[in-house]
């Protein structure tokens, strides 16, 4: 007997980057008590109940979803059959992702097989009602969904997603080569982003790269992931530790500008009356009566084209979308690594072109250059190199003063601490600097595996052997408990730490150099406590917390030391 929706549960399998080396984006994946969720779609009988039957499963994948970074997409399946239907349907799903505080843009719905059901007319025309609805489309398994042509250059799709068997053809099959290659070039010159699925190995995943496949997706990136797919530039030089993301606090309001705009109805002698003059803009939007951008016409490209032969007889007069080409669209929200990707995905004839920015609502903001983009990110990244640490790689304390001041503007509460090792200095003396240096970068390691296990905690080497972690309130006794609980040893020499954590609640919190300044006497309390110790407490709590080392270690509770 097959499984109701209501026991459907719900996996959500991320979609990574080999650009950037990070998840873009996470689908949820069915997954009933018995048999597949295409049996339950099948079971609902007529075409009523089916459309019913799967927008249901939607909402509730939505419902289950996790919440996910700024810049990574909740993707949900949806049939070609519930894609068509009118647009009262969908009011239960946008009702679910209002109650789990997403917007349909930070959804993309992947329309599947057979796609010319119920026709290709009557799906176009619901891809388009869910574009206004606000939504994101692609289509999925392309190979194996029956896709009509004229569907794959009329549809309003950001994405297109391969079946697994055609990657599996590769590179095997001549045909499959060139039809693969054919895909790559027509995504890169429609703005589409294409992805391959179902990478099961390392050899997949070295076809996709080598057919230009950006996306991939599959059990290959259950774990471990990012080590996969981070491009080698990217990597640290030491296990265990995190590169510096160059894209942390950049946004695009920071790159925002305001280009020549046009009604979207304006003849190319309006467009040559602007771009043929002194100081003449890059480019002009064509925007329609809401605002909303409809093309944009590129100066240079347009003179070459009605300043050659005969460019003016058969131009002139004529609408200017004639020479315009489609806007390449970015929301005003997206995050710098999505912001890259769409870069990256414009290929060499349009790197260079605006990114034209909308609101929310599809209203034109203003354009961002890629070129400052790109030279930004470029400044930062050296910016962040020079601060690792060179022997851990780790951030110093300007990545930390940027975690804390980040987390008190959240308002929520989070906790900054401190541990370094007692005694180095003699350690150093018995053992020699390089065994010191070891065991360093080991702590190092420990601090950062963990911390990617965690999620988000940010690990600092300040120097020496003084390292500072932020994290949230809930991530710092299992942080703790797997550095401190380690039986650390240097060359056959035992070692103990100390750690002092200072728990700063939200709005009231002070910024990093209030933390270090009240961090000092703690680490000073924890180090006086024999063995590996853990000293907690409070801004203006007057007193310090023993949550490791001393009494606690005979099973009593944490004493409490007052602090002058």
């Amino acid at each position: 007997m097959l499984a109701p929706a209501d026991q459907v549960r719900f996996a959500f399998e991320p979609l990574y980057s080999l650009y950037s080396g990070s998840a873009v984006a996470v689908e949820a994946v069915g997954h009933p008590a018995a048999g597949w969720v295409q049996d339950l779609l099948d079971a609902a009988g007529d075409q009523a109940q089916l459309i019913d039957a799967d927008l249901d499963l939607a909402a509730r994948a939505a419902a289950a979803a996790p919440q996910v970074a700024a810049g990574v997409s909740l993707h949900l399946n949806l049939s070609a059959s519930a894609a068509g239907a009118p647009a009262e349907r969908f009011i239960p799903l946008l009702q679910t992702l209002e109650r789990a505080g997403r917007r349909p843009a930070d959804v993309v719905l992947e329309v599947t097989a057979p796609l010319a059901v119920p026709n290709p007319g009557t799906l176009l025309q619901g891809l388009h009602r869910l574009r206004d609805l606000g939504f994101r489309l692609a289509f999925d398994r392309l190979g194996a969904a029956g896709l009509p042509m004229n569907l794959l250059a009329e549809a309003p799709i950001e994405m297109i997603k391969l079946d697994r068997a055609t990657l599996r053809r590769l590179p095997a099959n001549a045909a499959t080569v060139a039809l693969v290659e054919a895909l790559v070039q027509f995504a890169t010159q429609t703005d589409l982003r294409l992805v391959a699925t179902g990478i099961e190995n390392d050899a997949e995943l070295d076809v996709a790269r080598r057919a230009g496949i950006r996306l991939v997706q599959g059990n290959l990136f259950a774990t471990a992931a990012p080590e996969r797919v981070l491009p080698t530039a990217e990597r640290g030089d030491q296990p265990g530790t995190t590169a510096v993301s160059p894209a942390a606090g950049l946004r695009i309001p920071e790159f925002l500008r305001q280009a020549k705009t046009l009604p979207d109805d304006a003849t190319c002698d309006d467009v040559h009356a602007i771009l043929s003059a002194e100081h003449a803009p890059k480019a002009i939007v064509g925007l329609d009566q809401q605002a909303r951008p409809q093309w944009t016409i590129d100066r240079m490209r347009f003179l070459l084209a009605v300043t050659g032969r005969y460019g003016h007889a058969l131009y002139a007069g004529k609408p200017a979308a004639k020479l315009a080409g489609p806007p390449r669209l970015v929301r005003i929200d997206t995050g710098t690594r999505e912001l890259l990707e769409i870069i990256a995905d414009g290929g060499a004839e349009h790197s260079g072109d605006d990114l034209v920015v909308t609101d929310a609502s599809g209203r034109y903001q203003g354009v961002v250059r890629p070129n400052e983009v790109m030279r930004r990110m470029a400044a930062v990244k050296v910016e962040a190199a020079v601060a690792l640490n060179p022997l851990t790689r780790l951030p110093g304390s300007d990545a930390i003063a940027h975690d804390v001041a980040r987390r008190a503007d959240a308002g929520r509460p989070f906790v900054v601490a401190w541990l370094d090792i007692d005694q180095f200095k003699r350690l150093n003396d018995t053992a020699g600097f390089a065994a010191g240096d070891d065991l360093i970068r080991a702590i190092g390691r420990a601090l950062t595996d963990h911390a990617r296990r965690l999620g988000d905690v940010t690990v600092g080497h300040v120097g020496g052997d003084d390292f500072l972690v932020v994290c949230g309130v809930e991530d710092i006794t299992s942080l703790a408990d797997a550095v401190l609980g380690h039986g650390w040893s240097a060359d056959g020499v035992s070692v103990t730490l100390s750690l002092a954590s200072l728990v700063q609640t939200g709005a009231s919190a002070g910024s990093y150099r209030e933390s270090a300044r009240l961090l000092a006497p703690l680490k000073k309390q924890a180090k006086e406590i024999p063995g590996s110790s853990w000293v907690n407490s409070w801004p203006g709590a007057g007193r310090a917390q023993i949550l490791r080392g001393g009494k606690e270690t005979n099973g009593r509770a944490p004493m409490l030391l007052s602090r002058q």
